[in-house]
This record gives C-alpha cells, structure tokens and sequence, in this order.
C-alpha cells in the first residue's frame, strides 16, 4: 500500500534510479501521474513536464472507456471494448476529449509545446495502470517523436498489463501488482481526484 501519490512517487524513484545517468525526461500523464512524476524527476534530477492524454469515456459509463488519444492525435482503441460503441459516436467521443486535450494544454501547460522528444530515454509515468489505454496512447506519441528509449513507470499494475507494455517498450517499472486487482485506487490509502489547482501547484514546484 502506497499513503498517497507523493509516497509512491518517492517509492518509484527509488526503483529508477539506474536511469539516472541517461538524463531521461518525465512525463507525468495529468492529472493523476503529475504528483507522482514530481517526485520521481526531483529525485533524479531531470526534466520534467506533462503529456497530455484522454480517455475515450462509454457514454453512459464514464469512469471506463474503450480507448484513449494523445495530444498530437495518436489513438488507442480497444476494438473488443469499442464494438458496443457506434462509429458516429466514437468519433464524437473523440472530438470532445480532443476539446479537453486542448483546454489541459493552455491550462496546466500554459500552452507550451511538449519538450523535445528526439533521441531521449523518456519515462512516462502515472499513478496506476488499469485498462492501459491512456498509456497506450502516450508510448504511441513517443515513438511518433523519435524517442530513443521509452519507458513504463507506474506505482501498480495489472499482470496483463504489465505483459503487454513489455513487449511494445524497452522498461517498465512497477512496484505492485496484486493478484485480485481492479482498480488503482486499492493500493492507495489516501485516494482522491485531483485539480487542475493541485496540478498547476505541484508545475510551480517543479519550476
């Protein structure tokens, strides 16, 4: 168990501390993976900044989806999770999060571009992985950039999960992984959503 994000954050950068010397860049997946990214590039020292991704939301089930878009547009659909979804729909689904992408960028960014990607060892980080999708998305955008070393950094994880990101990445980090997992929350005791004024707090930190 994990007190809060700052606790796993601090918790995961002990476990990536080999990739200190390659002065990797974080990018924390917001809002959920921005305290935990805080912690981890204090702690190795390294450029820090956020990528932002969405969920693709069921209409009537918010909290779950069936895929996920990244900034620069990549998408990650589910097709098993999407088949109940009509194609109309998805695409308004997708404008919608692609607002919200927009809105994040001027918000929690200020609007600057992503720092440059190219030739660096990247390590994206979140608070938890459950379905993959948004993270799917974010590896997806690494590679489109030209990043020369990617890799998963997460507090918990499922063991399918974990499995796939290994095949389509060159690390992944993961501190829990407990056998009846269904939801990232389990493992934090301390657990809430956080603002986009908590975001903007912990991006003043950074700087």
């Amino acid at each position: 168990m994990f007190r809060d994000r700052s606790d796993a954050g601090k918790k995961l950068a002990v476990a990536l501390q080999e990739y200190r010397k390659s002065d990797p860049l974080i990018l924390a997946i917001p809002r959920g993976g921005v305290e935990i990214g805080y912690e981890v590039a204090k702690a190795l020292n390294a450029d820090f900044s956020l990528l932002i991704c969405r969920k693709l939301p069921y209409p009537d089930n918010p909290e779950s989806g069936f895929g996920a878009i990244a900034e620069d547009g990549s998408l990650y659909i589910n097709e098993a999770a999407s088949m109940a979804v009509p194609d109309a729909l998805i695409e308004e689904i997708i404008q919608q999060q692609i607002g919200e992408i927009q809105r994040r960028i001027a918000r929690l960014r200020g609007g600057k571009p992503l720092p440059e990607i190219e030739g660096r060892t990247v390590i994206l980080v979140d608070d938890g992985i459950a379905m993959g999708s948004t993270m799917h998305a974010a590896v997806t955008l690494c590679k489109k950039q030209g990043a020369e070393k990617i890799i998963v950094a997460v507090p918990v994880a499922g063991y399918h999960a974990i499995q796939e990101f290994r095949e389509l990445v060159d690390g992944v980090v993961v501190l829990e992984s407990p056998p009846n997992f269904y939801a990232v929350a389990q493992v934090y005791e301390n657990w809430y959503d956080v603002s986009d004024e908590e975001v903007l707090e912990i991006m003043q930190k950074a700087e």
